[in-house]
């Protein structure tokens, strides 16, 4: 792979991610009234840690799974864990193009996590990228303009969560592989998830219409970590973060289609904003790394 090659490559990876977390959204609403938060990680953990087992199994790569950096991994884990219960519940309040846009702030944190613990440089273009995308997430959610406040409270609060999950996956990157990443995410937070579900004996088990969300839940969320995980394995956090914002006019363009949520002039501002500095970005770095 040459160097050239790697925001490219990060920028594959990436699509796959920004469908996979889409679907996962659609499936997340769709059992809000059926299941909650907690036993959607649960499931959505059990059916993920099955098929890393079997795959593991099958090609011999379960030995990869290694135990020295077990810390970091749970620390990756609850950040995750915790960031992905206030973001699906969060769906259930708001809009899903305010759930995505509040859920982008999380890129101006792992700009500041990733300088501070990554090592990374904080370059003028990259901060440029980050501040367009965040913009445009702003002119799409419009924070105060309607809205649950409890909802938008939540999707902010799971950046947080994120943003500290996306800088332990670089640490890890270093030493781990995607398998072994794979492996202790779907073990910890099915361990997480039956937990909180159970803690007061009462664990709901969805009915046969829910089954396919939730085996989407659980496809989506692994292949989701997948291409994340690979292209923070090729291209610096600060590189693939202001990728991610092309999740947002996706997702307000479902809305729009299955749920009837507004989409107005803003949403294509926004959108012109986030396109904007995911371009400048990848043509940067490409141009450097030529260089």
């Amino acid at each position: 792979m040459t160097e050239g090659s790697r925001p490219l490559l990060a920028a594959a990876w990436m699509t796959g991610a920004i469908i996979s977390f889409s679907s996962m959204a659609v499936a997340g609403r769709a059992l809000s009234g059926e299941l909650d938060t907690f036993e959607m990680m649960m499931y959505r953990s059990f059916i993920g840690l099955a098929v890393v087992l079997v795959f593991g199994l099958s090609t011999g790569k379960l030995r990869e799974v290694r135990f020295d950096r077990l810390p970091l991994h749970l620390l990756r884990n609850i950040a995750h864990f915790t960031g992905q219960n206030l973001w699906f519940y969060s769906l259930t309040l708001i809009t899903l193009a305010q759930v995505f846009a509040l859920e982008f702030t999380s890129p101006i944190w792992v700009v500041v996590f990733a300088v501070l613990f990554l090592g990374e440089k904080l370059t003028r273009v990259r901060t440029l990228a980050v501040v367009l995308g965040f913009l445009g997430a702003l002119a799409v959610a419009r924070p105060g303009a309607g809205g649950d406040p409890l909802g938008l409270a939540l999707a902010a609060s799971s950046a947080l969560g994120f943003a500290c999950s996306i800088v332990c996956t670089k640490l890890l990157t270093r030493t781990e592989t995607i398998l072994g990443i794979l492996f202790w995410l779907t073990a910890m937070q099915a361990v997480m998830g039956l937990i909180a579900t159970g803690w007061d004996g009462d664990i709901a088990w969805p009915s046969a219409a829910a089954w396919p969300w939730v085996a989407l839940i659980g496809c989506a969320g692994l292949v989701a970590h997948t291409c994340l995980t690979n292209a923070l394995a090729v291209a610096p956090a600060t590189v693939v973060t202001p990728m991610d914002f092309l999740r947002l006019p996706v997702i307000a363009l479902v809305g729009m289609l299955f749920y009837g949520e507004p989409l107005d002039v803003w949403v294509f501002a926004g959108a012109a904003l986030i396109f904007g500095g995911n371009y400048l970005n990848i043509w940067s770095e490409s141009r450097r790394h030529r260089g």
